[in-house]
């Protein structure tokens, strides 16, 4: 009994080349699915967060309305409880408000409506907020209206 060592040597090695290559293909397919799920899942967050910020900057003149309404009515009525209710509920959506008396002023985020001069300060602060600002995540909605107190001379 004769065998001839050539043809299934050469069979084996090609068959494992091609073991070899269906693996790497796999690990190819699979690679770039794992990528897919992760560029889907990114971007629904950024739908998502696209979508929360149209709703909430239809709801800021709301807000606008509550804040005016506080000022004028006694805050221990029933509509302080649904200002408060409002406000949790945005809240929960993302939203986050900005620009008190006293932040040291940021032009990235507050719109100068006025300047003050107050020597008293090392630096331009919030004197008055006219109109508070907004953000969801990273995202600004809206600046925070501010008169802004410097020290030195008033420009106008």
């Amino acid at each position: 009994m004769s065998r001839e060592p050539g043809p299934p040597a050469d069979d084996s090695e090609r068959l494992l080349r091609l073991v070899e290559e269906r693996t790497l293909d796999l690990q190819r397919v699979k690679a770039e699915y794992d990528n897919y799920r992760k560029r889907v899942l990114r971007d629904r967050l950024a739908v998502r967060e696209i979508a929360v910020s149209n709703v909430l900057a239809r709801l800021l003149a709301v807000l606008d309305t509550v804040d005016r309404a506080r000022e004028v009515q006694d805050p221990a009525g029933g509509f302080d409880l649904v200002a408060r209710e409002l406000e949790e509920t945005l809240g929960a959506l993302g939203l986050r408000s900005f620009g008190r008396r006293g932040d040291p002023f940021d032009p990235t985020c507050h719109e100068a409506l006025a300047t003050v001069r107050d020597d008293t300060l090392d630096g331009p602060t919030c004197a008055v907020v006219h109109r508070t600002g907004y953000r969801v995540g990273d995202q600004l909605l809206r600046a925070a209206e501010v008169t802004v107190a410097a020290p030195g001379p008033v420009r106008d």
